[in-house]
């Protein structure tokens, strides 16, 4: 068995101690299992699953040509969920999906595709996740409380540089960057 990876968007420290304040707000309100640490907040860009050390350094040297595509800004903003409004699977921060985005999304698509991985089938939905695995009763009208208490909630991120992670379940933070990739100076 080997390690899963993704690649995926780093987001500021400034946006990292912003969110881990909002899940300290919100844990003793919403009953989920996990709480990603703040050192793992990031926008997934691509899912790759478990991959070997021979394939992953392949990968790596394909990835590089991600150095064509310009910086750009994405606006985070507000809170939702996916899933049940009474019991949601998934808290998060969403990102405005752009132009810039989607080139990214797609360009990545496109080299893992080129490196045997398989395309993905959803629809993309970029977004920071704050919390997952609901486990308590259902939540009732706390979350449509907090949804509105955060929607005028914006921030402006820099994309200027696309990481792949590897993930150590067991550790916390659980994500380590392999590889950075800076898009065009």
């Amino acid at each position: 068995m080997y390690p899963h990876y993704f690649i995926a968007i780093p987001i500021p420290n400034s946006l990292k101690e912003h969110f881990s304040y909002i899940q300290s707000q919100l844990k003793s309100k919403l009953s989920y299992k996990q709480w990603p640490h703040k050192e793992d907040l990031h926008i997934t860009l691509k899912f790759l699953g478990e991959v070997d050390d021979k394939r992953v350094g392949k990968l790596n040297e394909h990835l590089s040509l991600l150095k064509r595509i310009k910086p750009f800004e994405l606006t985070v903003k507000g809170v939702g969920y996916f899933g049940r409004k009474d019991r949601p699977r998934v808290l998060w921060s969403g990102i405005h999906h752009n132009l810039e985005l989607a080139q990214l999304k797609e360009e990545v698509e496109l080299l893992t595709l080129q490196k045997g991985f398989e395309t993905e089938k959803r629809d993309y939905k970029p977004h920071v996740t704050l919390a997952k695995k609901w486990s308590g009763e259902p939540c009732g009208d706390v979350l449509k409380k907090i949804i509105s208490e955060y929607q005028s909630e914006r921030f402006t991120l820099l994309v200027n540089e696309v990481i792949l992670y590897k993930i150590h379940p067991k550790h916390n933070p659980k994500y380590e960057a392999i590889y950075r990739y800076r898009l065009k100076e």
